[in-house]
């Protein structure tokens, strides 16, 4: 007999990638809780502005925000196929005192939306905890590399050296530039607050006999108890969904910085210079038993094209909405904002793991700047010549027939690059062999990126993560 728990598509977001804690947010005991809170705050508001509702009322509804009947709303939402309205008879089952007051003057997207942005603002807070631990991970080791020179790359083509760490720096700044952004997106979020059906508060205005300042007051109230500044200062049924977009860019932009970051990795991995951890028992391939695959970067690679293209879905929803609202955002929203945070959350967590543990093949790095480094040499080289009384034009030509010689032994013989053995001796150079190597020593090529590292952590990142300092040394536990 086949076990029924394994007929039915369950979301490998849930299942494998995301933490528990991203997942509860966007939960329906979450959910439900926070309209049942929005449902006491509207109470409480009108009450204190007059409307006839008693402190046991209030009382009865706290003591039930997180005691949720599911299973009487799910009978009940068969019957009204009203999500809202399914919820409001539920609360007033177990509030039979307070059911009359339940929702008072207010619309389904008074819970909908406002929940909706409450939701998007605490996955954001988690998403910044995280995002700052990781960063931290990048900020020890850029300073741990910054002295390690290493070839750069232009093209995927040798390019002038940099270091391990100044390269690391890159992927931080790029980070940063979405810390920036989310923290924006946070510092900015706004609720939806108390505006009526279509958005002109018309049931408030005869639920407070026409007093403006009550209804107005009523909005403040209720951002203020929900732990909110503002609300928008119009709206029609629903927030502008303008917001949503504004929300998931951030995550497509986190995205794509780890995207390039792992990118990278992998890339380096190929070169045999860099390695994500790779555990004891961890298999590379069913096949090839040696292998180290990047999984751990891949994974992020793929979640993180995900994210990206979920970035459409608010943007057509935004666009397509018909004057004061229509449905047609409502399913489309119940996945695309969950998931997309789902997956930036499992992300972030995967690239804290990748970075805690990175491993450096200092003898492969060397290896592959002793193959280039000869060619980047030949300038400093020449110049030194001239300064000893040589002609730029024809020592010029002999590194240029040397080199073209070197280049074919290497990629046509596959030898080793013996540039330097044919420079140093050759006399016209006037320059010992030690001299030679001197100039040889790869962090004479490096520029300043040792000092651009530590300038970097110091007047960069650290500004950047130091409010967040008590929230570093997170641990994760990765599901695969």
């Amino acid at each position: 007999m086949i076990d029924n728990k394994y007929n039915t598509y369950t979301n490998p977001l849930t299942d494998r990638y995301c933490s528990k804690d991203m997942s509860y947010i966007f939960s329906p005991q979450f959910k439900f809780s926070t309209w049942r809170k929005l449902w006491v705050a509207l109470a409480e508001g009108e009450k204190e502005l007059g409307i006839n509702i008693t402190d046991e009322q209030i009382a009865e509804l706290k003591a039930n925000i997180e005691n949720i009947n599911f299973d009487e709303a799910r009978k009940i939402e068969k019957e009204v196929r009203h999500d809202v309205m399914s919820h409001v008879k539920a609360y007033g089952m177990q509030c039979e005192n307070a059911k009359g007051i339940i929702h008072l003057g207010a619309t389904s997207a008074y819970v909908g939306d406002n929940t909706d942005v409450i939701q998007m603002n605490e996955a954001l807070k988690l998403i910044r905890v995280k995002l700052v631990n990781l960063i931290n991970n990048l900020k020890e080791f850029a300073l741990k590399y910054k002295d390690m020179p290493t070839l750069g790359f232009t093209h995927f083509q040798a390019a002038q050296l940099t270091t391990v760490g100044k390269r690391a720096t890159l992927w931080a700044q790029d980070l940063i530039i979405d810390l920036e952004d989310l923290n924006y997106r946070i510092e900015n979020m706004k609720l939806r607050g108390v505006k009526g059906t279509t958005g002109t508060q018309a049931s408030f205005v005869s639920l407070f006999e026409g007093n403006t300042d009550k209804i107005k007051e009523l909005d403040r109230l209720v951002c203020e108890k929900m732990g909110y500044k503002s609300s928008y200062a119009v709206s029609g049924q629903t927030y502008t969904r303008k917001l949503d977009y504004q929300v998931i860019s951030v995550l497509s932009g986190i995205a794509q910085s780890m995207h390039k970051m792992t990118n990278d990795i992998r890339l380096l991995q190929s070169l045999k210079e860099l390695e994500e951890p790779f555990e004891k028992n961890q298999i590379g391939s069913s096949a090839m038993a040696y292998k180290r695959n990047p999984m751990r970067s891949e994974r992020i690679a793929s979640l993180s094209k995900f994210i990206i293209a979920e970035t459409m879905s608010p943007a057509l929803v935004q666009a397509t909405q018909w004057l004061e609202r229509s449905l047609d955002d409502s399913a489309n929203k119940r996945l695309s904002i969950p998931q997309a945070f789902m997956a930036a959350d499992a992300i972030i967590e995967i690239g804290m793991n990748v970075t805690d543990g990175l491993v450096v093949y200092e003898s492969m790095i060397n290896k592959h700047i002793n193959e280039e480094l000869p060619f980047m040499a030949t300038e400093t080289i020449l110049m030194e010549a001239v300064k000893r009384g040589g002609d730029r034009q024809e020592l010029h030509e002999i590194i240029r027939e040397y080199s073209m010689k070197a280049a074919y032994r290497v990629k046509h013989e596959g030898l080793d690059n013996n540039l330097m053995e044919l420079i140093m001796n050759d006399e016209s150079f006037k320059m010992s062999k030690e001299e030679m190597l001197s100039i040889m020593d790869p962090k004479n090529f490096v520029g300043r990126a040792p000092e651009q590292v530590v300038e970097f952590v110091n007047e960069t990142l650290e500004p950047a993560i130091e409010p967040y300092k008590e929230e570093i040394g997170l641990k994760i536990d990765l599901h695969v």
